[in-house]
């Protein structure tokens, strides 16, 4: 027998903690973005993102709500998406309070910098990849705004590559999953798509 869910019928919020124990693991977006006068530096995990488009590159996070990292992008255009890896865990929760805007994450959680190449954003020096982002496209739906992001550069330290591509074991990926639970990679299956092939006549 299943037990049903009804969004109608639960409050916002219970539907929202439903939601996001299904809808799992998630890849996890660590926005660096800054304030349009460059004073103050921001770091936030993001945990409703993917990719949007390939061609061109575009990825996309969801605020819900009213967060630093929309506000600085609205203002600024630019972000940087620094990979998750599990190493940085307690880094990335300790960024993941709701500080007041003019309190740098980075500074905070004593987190080093790095500079990007084409965004104002810095970096996080130890995320595995990073790539630096100007804004697309902010779509507003419901409580949430979508921000698409083009992606102008992809940076990876080069430990974390095997045969010309990022290599999943060596970046240990984290995810988010219900509640306060976090996700590792655990192990990888490898089984090849089956290709299409037309019925032959008996």
């Amino acid at each position: 027998m299943r037990v049903d869910f009804d969004p109608e019928a639960m409050s916002g919020a219970a539907f929202f903690r439903f939601m996001t124990s299904v809808v799992v693991p998630r890849p996890i977006a660590w926005v660096s973005t800054v304030t349009p006068d460059g004073a103050v530096e921001n770091l936030a995990p993001h945990s409703f993102f993917s990719i949007a488009s390939t061609d061109p590159p575009i990825v996309q996070f969801t605020s819900i709500g009213r967060k630093d990292s929309l506000r600085n992008v609205e203002d600024t255009g630019e972000f940087v998406v620094n990979f998750s890896s599990e190493p940085l865990l307690h880094l990335i929760n300790a960024t993941a309070t709701d500080f007041p805007r003019n309190v740098s994450e980075f500074s905070f959680a004593g987190i080093d910098r790095e500079a990007s190449r084409h965004v104002r954003p810095p970096r996080v020096a130890a995320s595995p990849v990073v790539l630096e982002c100007r804004s697309h496209t902010t779509l507003r739906m419901g409580n949430s705004t979508l921000v698409f992001g083009r992606v102008f550069l992809a940076a990876v330290h080069e430990e974390y590559i095997v045969n010309g591509r990022p290599d999943a074991e060596r970046l240990r990926p984290l995810t988010k999953l219900g509640r306060d639970e976090w996700g590792t990679l655990g192990g990888i299956l490898h089984l090849n798509r089956i290709p299409y092939e037309e019925p032959h006549a008996e």
